[in-house]
């Protein structure tokens, strides 16, 4: 599996972080049934493992499922045993060349050039630009103007709204966490989320698929 042809196709990286490993799966559910089949389930969430392996296991094989903050190397070890497609970093942490030696595609965080830089010399899949909101779409032209071939990943305080900008502006994807998710995580609405994530595609433009189609 290419991870960057298929994130750049599905243009939305979902991101789950919920009080309890039964609440991740069933939003997890949940998007990949309203379309949105590139989720990532952040390692804060208590049982983020389990729901990442329960997840796994009920989903069709093209629903990406990663981990992410994966700090430590230990961390990228259980999310690779747990079966996540990629591993998410807020940055270089120990987790970063240990996702990558394991053969688990890498999305780093970095936000300043040299860190992209390095990120793509550690063997990044591709840049997660965080907190993106704060500097805007125009950053990340200016991230591109000299790094033009650098696969940038925006992520941080961006939703439905915001999202078509900053594929604008040369993001592959779009990481969207809490505008999405809203109060689902903490046992809100799910047919909000769902209808959130149908907004959200369309904002995108991006032709929902829902999981159980495919």
């Amino acid at each position: 599996m290419d991870l960057l042809t298929e994130l750049t196709d599905r243009k939305v990286l979902a991101v789950v972080r919920a009080d309890t490993p039964d609440l991740a799966v069933a939003c997890l559910r949940t998007l990949a049934g309203a379309g949105i089949t590139a989720l990532e389930v952040s390692l804060t969430t208590p049982g983020a493992l389990d729901a990442i392996a329960r997840a796994r296991a009920d989903s069709p094989p093209d629903v990406l499922i990663g981990a992410g903050t994966v700090l430590t190397a230990e961390h990228a070890e259980l999310a690779a045993a747990a079966g996540a497609s990629f591993a998410v970093t807020p940055g270089l942490t120990p987790g970063a060349p240990r996702s990558t030696a394991l053969g688990l595609p890498l999305l780093c965080g970095a936000l300043t050039p040299t860190e992209v830089l390095a990120a793509l010399d550690a063997g990044a899949t591709a840049v997660k630009v965080f907190p993106a909101a704060t500097h805007g779409p125009g950053y990340l032209r200016d991230l591109l103007a000299p790094l033009p071939h650098a696969p940038l990943i925006a992520i941080g305080g961006i939703d439905a709204d915001a999202a078509p900008r900053y594929l604008a502006a040369g993001a592959r994807v779009v990481g969207v966490g809490s505008p999405l998710l809203g109060d689902a995580g903490r046992g809100g609405s799910l047919t909000a989320l769902a209808e959130r994530a149908a907004r959200l595609l369309r904002a995108v433009g991006h032709r929902a698929t829902p999981a159980a189609a495919r």
